[in-house]
C-alpha cells in the first residue's frame, strides 16, 4: 500500500516532502508486514484506553495508510468503526460523536482538526463518552474548554504505546482479536434518510464477509487472470475513493485479501495519476467515468487516447454509488474495457446485485448475488433479504420498524423489474433521495427545508440525481416580488441561498439555481391538497429549465 506523499498545494494531503511536479511527486512505500504491525500497535494502544468490545471509535480525515490501520485496529480489538466523511460540516460531526456515543476520534489535516474542535464546541450535542482524540500528521487539536478527561495523542505516541504493550504482553492483540464474534458489529455508517438527521447503520463482520464473498465468487476469474505486472506482486490497483464510504473502504479491504498493490489518491489527482500508476484495477463513482468517456470521445483517436489517459493496463474496473449512463459502458465496451456495475445500499453491506464479467447487460445492475434474496412488491419495490442485511437502525427503532415489511424483507425504496433472462432493472425512486453523479445520497427534503418561512421564497426545489452537483427551481413569495424591483429580488434570493450554502456540506450546497415567475399552486396540479410539493411532476413541468442550468459543463 503507497500513500502519496506529495504536498501539492493543498491541506488535504499535506504529507511530507514534494520530490516533483504534477504526478511525479513521491510515494511512501508500506510494507504488508509493516502493515500488520501498525495495526497490532494500534489495536494494542485502543485496548490500552480501554476501548471496549461493542464500543465506537469514529474516523475523520482524508485517505492515507493510517486511517485504513486506525479501521482495521478498532474492528481487531472488538470495537466498532464509525466513518465521518471529510466533507461534513462541524455539526454533522458533531452529530454522528454524539448519536454514536463515541469514545475514541482519529483525525487528520489541520483543516478537519478545526472542523473537530468547532464540532467539540457546539452546544447541543453530548460529547461526554469522548475520551481520546487521536491526530494523524502533525496536527494540533485543542478547544478553549476541554473536559480534563479527553486526551490528545500523537500518532507516534499511540504507536509507542502500542508496542509497549505488546513488548508486556505478546499475545494479548492475539487473544482480543480472537474473542471477535463474527456477530459483532464491525463498522456503523451513517447514511442519509428522506428527512432529519442520519441513521447509523450497524453492519457485523458476518454482514460484511458473506458480501465480500460473495462479491469475489461473482467476479472470479476476472480478479485473477491479469497479465503479470512489472515489478508489483498481485494486481495494481489506484484508489481514490473515500474511506469513510462503504465503496471506498470496501475496495481497500477487498485489496488487503488479494494482496493488490494500491495507491492511495485523492479525488482531484486521480486523473492525473492513471497514466502513472497504469492501474489494472479501477473503481470508481459515474462523474470520473463520464469525464473518462468525455475526453476520449474529442479525441481522433479515441483507442489511442484511453490508453493514454488510462495507462492502458486496465482489467477489472467497476461503478458504483449511482446509475452509470449506457453509453458509457458501451463506449468503453467498445475499445476492450468492460465496466461492471451493480446495485445495493448501505444496509446490505452494501451490494445486492451485480453484473459479472461473463453474464452482463448494460441495460440492467445484474442479478442477485447468490447469499441475496430479492422480490419485488405489487408496487414494484425492491425488497432484499440474507445474511448481508442489517439488523435494524442504531438507537432508531421507529425507522427500524420502518426498514423491514411484515415478513422481515428490507424495503429499499427502489421500483424495479426482473427481465425475461433475471437481471434487475431500476425503473424508479421510491424515496425522494437524490443520488448525484459522485455517488454522494442527498434528502433534498432536508436543504429545502432551511427555506422554510423564508420572507422571500415560497418554495425550493432541489434538483440532480445522477447529475454532477446539485441545482434548484426558486419560486418567490407573490409579496416579495410585488414589494421590490426585479434587482432587489435577484439580490436578495442570491443572499438567502448564499447563507444556507454556508451551512452545507460542499456536495449539498446548490451551485445553480432559477427564479421562475409562475407560483407553485394546487390547481397547476404542483401542490398537494396539503400544499406539499409534487416533487416528480416539478421535475418533469420544469424539466427545460433544470437541464438549461447544466449547459455548457462547470461548476
Amino acid at each position: 500500500m503507497l500513500n502519496d506523499d506529495r504536498e501539492a498545494g493543498r491541506d488535504e494531503r499535506g504529507r511530507g516532502r514534494r520530490d516533483g511536479d504534477g504526478a511525479g511527486g513521491s510515494w511512501r512505500d508500506v510494507s504488508w508486514g509493516e502493515f500488520g504491525e501498525f495495526i497490532r500497535a494500534c489495536g494494542s494502544f485502543l485496548a490500552e484506553v480501554p476501548l471496549m468490545p461493542g464500543e465506537r471509535a469514529a474516523i475523520l480525515a482524508p485517505n492515507s495508510v493510517e486511517w485504513m490501520v486506525a479501521a482495521l485496529a478498532i474492528e481487531a480489538v472488538g470495537g466498532v468503526m464509525v466513518p465521518i466523511y471529510p466533507s461534513s460540516t462541524p455539526e454533522q460531526i458533531a452529530y454522528v460523536l454524539g448519536h454514536s456515543d463515541a469514545k475514541v476520534v482519529f483525525v487528520g489535516s489541520a483543516r478537519l482538526a478545526l472542523a473537530l474542535e468547532r464540532a467539540l464546541a457546539v452546544a447541543d450535542v453530548d460529547l461526554s463518552t469522548l475520551g481520546h482524540v487521536v491526530a494523524f500528521d502533525d496536527v494540533r487539536v485543542e478547544t478553549p474548554d476541554t473536559p480534563p478527561h479527553r486526551r490528545v495523542t500523537s500518532w507516534p505516541e499511540v504507536i509507542a504505546v502500542g508496542r509497549t504493550r505488546e513488548q508486556a504482553d505478546p499475545a494479548a492483540f492475539d487473544r482480543r482479536m480472537h474473542s471477535v464474534p463474527l456477530t459483532a458489529n464491525a463498522v456503523m455508517l451513517y447514511t442519509s434518510g428522506t428527512s432529519g438527521p442520519p441513521k447509523g447503520v450497524p453492519l457485523t463482520h458476518m454482514n460484511i464477509a458473506v458480501n465480500g464473498n460473495d462479491w469475489i465468487a461473482c467476479n472470479a476469474p476476472r480478479l485473477f487472470d491479469a497479465p503479470a505486472s512489472e515489478g508489483d506482486a498481485g494486481m495494481v490497483d489506484l484508489l481514490w475513493l473515500p474511506l469513510s464510504h462503504i465503496f471506498g473502504f470496501g475496495e481497500a479491504c477487498l485489496g488487503n485479501r488479494l494482496g493488490w498493490t494500491s495507491y492511495l489518491v485523492d479525488a482531484a489527482a486521480v486523473l492525473d495519476f492513471m497514466p502513472v500508476v497504469r492501474p489494472q484495477v479501477f473503481m470508481s463513482v459515474p462523474s470520473v467515468w463520464e469525464k473518462l468517456a468525455l475526453a476520449v470521445q474529442r479525441d481522433e483517436r479515441p483507442g489511442e487516447a484511453l490508453a493514454r489517459l488510462t495507462g492502458g493496463r486496465l482489467h477489472f474496473c467497476l461503478s458504483g454509488g449511482a446509475g452509470l449512463k449506457r453509453e458509457v459502458k458501451e463506449l468503453f465496451f467498445a475499445h476492450g474495457i468492460l465496466l461492471i456495475e451493480g446495485y445495493g445500499l448501505t444496509e446490505a453491506s452494501p451490494t445486492l446485485t451485480l453484473n459479472r464479467p461473463d453474464a452482463f447487460r448494460f441495460d440492467s445492475v445484474g442479478r442477485p448475488l447468490p447469499s441475496v434474496e430479492l422480490r419485488l412488491a405489487d408496487d414494484g419495490e425492491i425488497l432484499a433479504r440474507g445474511p448481508s442485511v442489517f439488523a435494524g437502525y442504531h438507537k432508531d427503532p421507529v425507522a427500524t420498524a420502518a426498514a423491514f415489511d411484515a415478513d422481515g424483507w428490507l424495503l429499499t425504496g427502489d421500483v424495479g423489474r426482473f427481465t425475461e433472462d433475471g437481471f434487475l432493472q431500476i425503473v424508479d425512486r421510491n424515496k425522494d433521495i437524490l443520488v448525484t453523479a459522485g455517488g454522494k445520497n442527498v434528502p433534498p427534503a432536508n436543504i429545502e427545508l432551511r427555506f422554510a418561512d423564508d420572507p422571500w421564497i415560497a418554495h425550493v426545489v432541489v434538483y440532480g440525481d445522477g447529475e454532477r452537483y446539485l441545482v434548484a427551481g426558486v419560486w418567490p413569495r407573490p409579496e416579495a416580488v410585488a414589494s421590490c424591483s426585479a434587482e432587489d429580488l435577484r439580490a436578495r434570493l442570491a443572499e438567502r441561498i448564499a447563507h444556507v450554502n454556508a451551512q452545507l456540506a460542499s456536495y449539498e450546497t446548490l451551485k445553480r439555481y432559477f427564479v421562475a415567475t409562475t407560483p407553485l399552486t394546487l390547481e397547476s396540479g404542483l401542490l398537494t391538497p396539503t400544499l406539499k410539493v409534487k416533487r416528480k411532476q416539478v421535475y418533469q413541468t420544469y424539466r427545460d429549465a433544470f437541464a438549461a442550468l447544466y449547459a455548457g459543463g462547470g461548476a
